[in-house]
């Protein structure tokens, strides 16, 4: 038995008709009858021992209306409440088929961390853009920290140090939470739809052009110069025959080939690349000299 099977045979039946709203979604799972102790250990033992999708059904389905209950505590992160409760159900389903009657706990209490796990991993990636817990450390301070800021302002360095001691964590590690909590997303460039004003905040506005210092410019446009000159004056010490192939091969737009040129000449295409080749290494020798002077 896996768990998509699992899913897929709750999904269908939980969700066989329209519901409309929410608001209907909720008012019909409220419905469903709860199980009694007697009950849900009669379900859950013929679903562990004989794989009985019929039984697993029945237990999630009396379930339903405590994942709606769980969900709706995680209204204040501004995320859909019927995607919260999606995942919810997700997490009911893998406790269902997890869950050991033998072991004498009811399955509420068993689900409640399967369920609460799935919307925490909800929650972490959709709150922000950008990821904003991804230890384990960071995943406590981010959903207890928050919860505590509603009603403080920055902490101080006492109340850090409580935090701290009580979470189990360092109080780095609670600052650069807070602090995290304490921005916002922010796009890297404007959105297309903005004014000039606004886009001027955006990260990009902040980066300095590769132009933007005179002296790189001009130490740029003097280097140019002085290669160009260079390379002018080298050229004129080859032979004409040396000078011609470059420029047949490099200098222009319609490059020719080796044995375009071979014909040219009336030798080989090998006797042309080692003029070439010859040519190259001469002005690289007579370019690299001013420099190392």
């Amino acid at each position: 038995m896996t768990t998509t099977a699992l899913v897929r045979s709750n999904t269908d039946l939980v969700f066989a008709g329209p519901v409309g709203s929410l608001d209907a979604y909720v008012e019909r799972v409220s419905r469903i009858p709860v199980l009694s102790r007697e009950e849900e250990l009669a379900l859950a033992t013929r679903f562990r021992e004989e794989g009985d999708l019929e039984a697993a059904r029945q237990l999630v389905l009396s379930h339903l209306r405590f994942v709606v209950h769980i969900a709706r505590g995680y209204t204040g992160y501004g995320l859909p409440v019927g995607d919260l409760i999606q995942e919810g159900n997700i997490g009911l389903m893998k406790a269902v088929k997890r869950f050991d009657p033998a072991v004498g706990v009811r399955l509420v209490s068993f689900a409640v961390h399967w369920i609460r796990a799935e919307i925490h991993e909800y929650v972490l990636r959709n709150w922000r853009l950008v990821k904003i817990a991804t230890t384990k450390s960071q995943r406590k301070l981010f959903f207890n920290l928050r919860r505590l800021k509603k009603n403080l302002g920055w902490l101080t360095e006492a109340e850090t140090q409580a935090v701290a001691r009580d979470l189990g964590v360092t109080p780095e590690e609670v600052t650069d939470m807070e602090q995290r909590l304490s921005s916002r997303d922010l796009s890297f460039d404007p959105a297309p739809d903005t004014d000039d004003e606004e886009g001027s905040y955006s990260p990009s506005a902040y980066l300095p052009h590769p132009e933007a210092d005179p002296s790189v410019a001009v130490e740029r446009e003097q280097w140019d110069e002085d290669t160009s000159d260079r390379l002018s004056q080298a050229l004129e010490t080859l032979d004409e025959r040396s000078r011609n192939i470059l420029a047949s091969r490099w200098m222009t737009e319609q490059k020719a080939t080796l044995h375009e040129l071979a014909e040219r000449y009336g030798v080989s295409a090998e006797r042309i690349r080692q003029i070439e080749a010859n040519a190259i290494k001469k002005l690289r020798g007579l370019i690299a000299e001013p420099a190392e002077a």
